[in-house]
């Protein structure tokens, strides 16, 4: 039973490799979540938009929802970043996301709008939801991997010197919204 124990604690709280692994879960759950939000607003919900607005809202849905499942996930389980300030960690994963969203929707929307071009896709039966679907897979394998793995893992929830900036951002803000509810009192008690 301690080799069962031993694997099952590499799995969990190992680095390098099983870091990956666990970041491949994570992207996967989100993954999926996003793109049947994704395809869920694009068939449904914007259908009678015209393509360019049809395509980019209804990636931006599914990666906000997406955003929110993986960060929380990688938060506890991939990273192990508990020791992490959350608003830190909340600050640059939002830069990075907002990176990944742009990356996704026009990237997403680029290569559609190129493959719908392509008369041989067509002539093989591709109609503009398949060809929307193989974009969007895509692009996010891409952006996944050479974006939001490298950056998660180097910046998000490692701690560094843009934290607190970070901090103070969220800080700054929470404080105004303070002020503004007492009064406009903004002694310290």
């Amino acid at each position: 039973m301690a080799s069962i124990d031993n694997i099952k604690d590499k799995i969990v709280n190992g680095g390098g490799l099983f870091t990956f692994l666990r970041s491949s879960v994570a992207a996967q759950i989100a993954s999926w979540t996003d793109m049947g939000i994704r395809m869920v607003f694009y068939a449904f919900v914007f259908a009678a938009l015209e393509p360019f607005y049809r395509s980019n809202l209804s990636v931006a849905v599914g990666a906000v929802v997406g955003g929110i499942v993986n960060c929380c996930i990688n938060y506890r389980f991939t990273f192990h970043a508990k020791g992490q300030s959350v608003k830190a960690v909340g600050v640059k994963y939002l830069l990075v996301w907002t990176g990944s969203l742009l990356l996704n929707m026009y990237g997403t929307t680029f290569v559609t709008m190129m493959l719908s071009h392509w008369e041989w896709l067509i002539s093989l039966g591709f109609k503009p939801d398949g060809i929307f679907a193989a974009s969007t897979l895509l692009v996010s394998l891409i952006v996944s991997l050479a974006w939001n793995f490298v950056l998660q893992r180097n910046f998000v929830y490692r701690p560094s010197p843009f934290d607190r900036y970070a901090i103070s951002f969220i800080d700054f803000f929470s404080t105004k919204k303070s002020r503004r509810g007492s009064g406009g009192d903004t002694s310290k008690a």
